[in-house]
């Protein structure tokens, strides 16, 4: 088991390497990137920030429940934070397992408990110039409208 908040690029073959070996026959890998549509809007960028130590535990306890409920050999999560370009990878998670059922299904769990539970936040960048908080189960909320904390990188509304 591995999870990082990394500030580089996220090498996808590396990532790969790591997990497998001959004891897996299954290697899965997700992939979350920066796409050029949100809700109807064009996006140019995105900035992700978030409370490190929090977000560190909580995704190794998301990893932890995954091995233990599925079995699987091995999970690596690597979330970047920062700025990110269109197409830029934001999060990638990788299973292996000896089959594929469990290897698939960790991975689908692992990105949907990281994406409830984590606090992770993104500030998206707009084709218009606007720029708003989205995600982390609290809505949009508007960068305008409210401070950035600049310990934990959230937007101050979801602090209060």
């Amino acid at each position: 088991m591995r999870v990082a908040l990394v500030d580089r690029a996220i090498n996808v073959a590396e990532l790969i390497r790591e997990a497998g070996d001959d004891s897996c026959g299954a290697v899965v890998m997700f992939l979350g990137t920066v796409r050029e549509v949100n809700e109807g809007r064009a996006v140019t960028g995105i900035d992700y920030s978030a409370y490190r130590g929090m977000a560190e535990r909580e995704m190794a306890a998301i990893v932890a429940e995954a091995e233990e409920r599925f079995g699987v050999a091995r999970v690596i999560v690597e979330h970047r934070l920062g700025t990110l370009s269109l197409g830029d990878v934001s999060v990638a998670i990788v299973v292996a397992h000896a089959h594929r059922a469990p290897a698939l299904d960790a991975n689908r769990f692992v990105i949907e408990e990281l994406k409830r539970r984590v606090p992770i936040w993104k500030l998206e960048h707009y084709q218009d110039g606007a720029r708003e908080w989205v995600g982390a189960g609290s809505g949009t909320v508007t960068s305008a409208d409210h401070t950035e904390d600049a310990q934990a990188g959230a937007p101050q509304a979801w602090r209060e």
